[in-house]
């Protein structure tokens, strides 16, 4: 072949080098940066995650809870509770360590299902024959501002609903023995309107109505003196 027709070589290298450089794999030098990268990315999404799961569970205790629906005055057993981990703002409640000291002791209102319970949700005292206790929720100009305490003697009135012009209130319970207590009528602290949970101990024939008026928000507890005998008295004689 003359050196006419035979292409340089020069030429011959670059083109072999154009052709074979659109498939080049890449070389493991230029791997190495990529693959630290990911590995760097990986662990920092680890710690975080570890992170998240022990701010999560770190401050999380087990606390008693209820398993059934339980009546006021039904007396607990140890199929009544349950145990559940709650975190936060746990201090009034019933550690699960403590589950033991609830046996035996009587419901003062009733409770639900999941419901973690505080000893104010307990007497060791039983509901005395021809007594009931009902709950009662209460929201600002509905009881004193003072606090009402387990032991206190309230008259339970039930005052015209909003659209009952004319209606007269009526008095449903001449003296009731307060047996719970949580929340209050206003924040000490801020002022702010919130609520107040109290269980008292009426006659049975008057129950019904007193849960009705409660369920309706028409109710009205007006503290009495001390001194004030209950319309029905604990077994033990107190009031």
């Amino acid at each position: 072949m003359s050196s006419s027709t035979r292409p340089p070589a020069t030429g011959a290298r670059a083109a072999s080098r154009a052709a074979g450089g659109t498939n080049r794999l890449p070389s493991s030098r230029e791997r190495r940066p990529a693959l630290a990268a990911l590995a760097v990315i990986l662990i920092l999404l680890g710690a975080a995650g570890s992170a998240l799961i022990a701010l999560r569970s770190g401050d999380r205790q087990d606390f008693v809870a209820i398993s059934e629906p339980i009546p006021p005055g039904h007396k607990i057993t140890k199929d009544d509770l349950a145990r559940g981990d709650l975190a936060g703002a746990t201090k009034a409640l019933v550690l699960w360590s403590d589950a033991d000291k609830l046996i035996d002791q009587y419901t003062t209102s009733a409770l639900y299902p999941g419901q973690f319970v505080t000893e104010d949700n307990f007497t060791r005292e039983p509901i005395p024959p021809g007594g009931a206790l009902v709950g009662v929720s209460l929201e600002s100009g509905r009881a004193p501002s003072e606090p009402i305490q387990p032991g206190d003697i309230v008259r339970v009135i039930r005052v015209p609903a909003a659209n009952q012009d004319g209606a007269a209130p009526s008095v449903l319970v001449n003296a009731a023995e307060v047996t719970g207590s949580a929340g209050a009528i206003a924040d000490s602290k801020t002022n702010a309107n919130t609520t107040l949970n109290v269980t008292v101990l009426v006659p049975t024939e008057r129950s019904t109505v007193v849960a009705a008026a409660a369920a309706a928000k028409t109710l009205v507890l007006v503290k009495l003196s001390p001194a004030t005998k209950p319309d029905v008295a604990r077994s033990n004689g107190g009031g």
